[in-house]
């Protein structure tokens, strides 16, 4: 695999690179703001992205714009985003903007190697990863959707499915069984007005309408 890496901060950009490096994972360019990104991302074609949201030169959304308009030149290039906070805009732009390789974690994730690489690998896959917390301020601050007919537990497997759990881990997640997370993926997938279906399309569709709402 190999990933460019767009981070302002020296330190974390080269424990990024070095965690990855232990994993066999190549990072062929290191960058510091988003212009950088987009010049790296044209010229190595990368098989992953892994973007800071703040970067120079006003340290405000530069590098989820970014990596917003990599998705836009390049359709389908997989991004993982890190970010201290939750930009709400911005996020539900860029999970918007396709139904596959998309992330959205906050650093403090970084912390925890394995669940981070399994991010990292996970997105480079065309799957999603999208931290707990992302969906849950995102959830707070909706209101008035189809979303709001879910019943709790249906909220907390949507939560899940939104992390890119399969339907046999979120079983385990929950301690239920795997007929019981079927038949609330389907409730999930009926109430949201979609198919039900289990491909990966309808669940990233069904985590897209939950933070659309």
């Amino acid at each position: 695999m190999r990933v460019v890496i767009a981070e302002d901060s020296v330190l974390l950009r080269e424990g990024v690179q070095r965690l990855l490096a232990d994993e066999g994972i190549e990072t062929v360019a290191a960058v510091e703001d988003g212009d950088g990104l987009l010049d790296a991302v044209t010229e190595h074609k990368p098989d992953l992205c892994v973007v800071d949201v703040r970067m120079p030169p006003t340290f405000t959304d530069e590098g989820l714009r970014a990596a917003i308009e990599c998705r836009r030149r390049y359709p389908g290039l997989p991004v993982l985003v890190l970010s201290q906070y939750v930009e709400e805009r911005y996020a539900v732009e860029l999970l918007a903007g396709g139904a596959s390789g998309v992330g959205y974690l906050l650093k403090e994730r970084v912390a925890d190697v394995k669940e981070f690489v399994d991010a990292v690998r996970r997105v480079a896959d065309g799957g999603t990863s999208i931290d707990h917390e992302v969906i849950t301020q995102l959830m707070v601050r909706s209101r008035r959707s189809p979303v709001d007919s879910l019943t709790p537990r249906e909220r907390e497997v949507l939560g899940l499915m939104a992390q890119g759990l399969s339907n046999t881990a979120i079983a385990a997640s929950l301690v239920v069984s795997d007929g019981a997370v079927e038949k609330h993926v389907g409730n999930i997938f009926a109430k949201l007005g979609l198919e039900p279906s289990n491909s990966e399309h309808r669940r990233v569709r069904a985590v897209l309408a939950y933070l659309d709402s």
